[in-house]
């Protein structure tokens, strides 16, 4: 009883705390950036970004690789 009691409590918990996060203001439009309005809004450069990524997710592949080959000549 008292392990219902206790989820029961949390459960409305979650509930009674969402209410005021979904009261939010929507996000301004896209384009009211800027003194002339012909900005785009949101845009983030991710040049240099996505290059560090694809390295990084290329030395762990190769790293991967290496110690599975390691592994199958050990057996």
């Amino acid at each position: 009883m008292k392990k219902i009691t206790t989820t029961a409590l949390i459960v409305l918990g979650f509930l009674l705390i969402n209410n005021p996060l979904i009261s939010q203001p929507p996000p301004p439009p896209p384009g009211s950036h800027g003194d002339t309005g012909n900005q785009n809004a949101g845009n983030a450069p991710v040049g240099s970004g996505l290059f560090i990524l694809l390295g990084l997710g290329a030395v762990y592949g190769g790293k991967k690789v290496w110690d599975l080959h390691m592994e199958q000549l050990e057996e």
